[in-house]
């Protein structure tokens, strides 16, 4: 299985706990990743649910699906080309895919906003 087909969710923490942010993955239970930066909690949690699925496939232990709640975790959007540019742009000046970007700027936004 690949970490990735399964859906992320991002959000800060409080500074009483450390400030910076975490991932988790609702159908990967106790799976999480954290970081400085979403960009940094999403590849941290990335590599968790990596070492998670390798340890529940070598146990034996029961894989969840992904998505199992319902969302498939994946929209598309059409965007202006030169929206697309800036958008890799910047995601090689972070070190991410701009997929991990996306995501991230998701995510401040939803928890900036609520």
């Amino acid at each position: 299985m690949n970490p990735k087909d399964y859906p992320i969710e991002i959000r800060p923490l409080a500074a009483d706990d450390g400030g910076g942010w975490l991932a988790t993955f609702p159908d990967l239970p106790g799976c999480m990743g954290d970081g400085d930066t979403p960009e940094a909690a999403v590849v941290d949690g990335y590599e968790a649910a990596q070492a998670w699925l390798s340890v529940a496939a070598e146990c034996g232990d029961p894989i969840p699906k992904p998505g199992a709640g319902g969302e498939s975790g994946r929209f598309v959007a059409r965007v202006p080309k030169s929206l697309h540019t800036r958008l890799v742009a910047r995601a090689e000046q972070e070190g991410v895919s701009m997929n991990t970007y996306l995501v991230s700027v998701l995510a401040q936004s939803i928890g900036a906003h609520g």
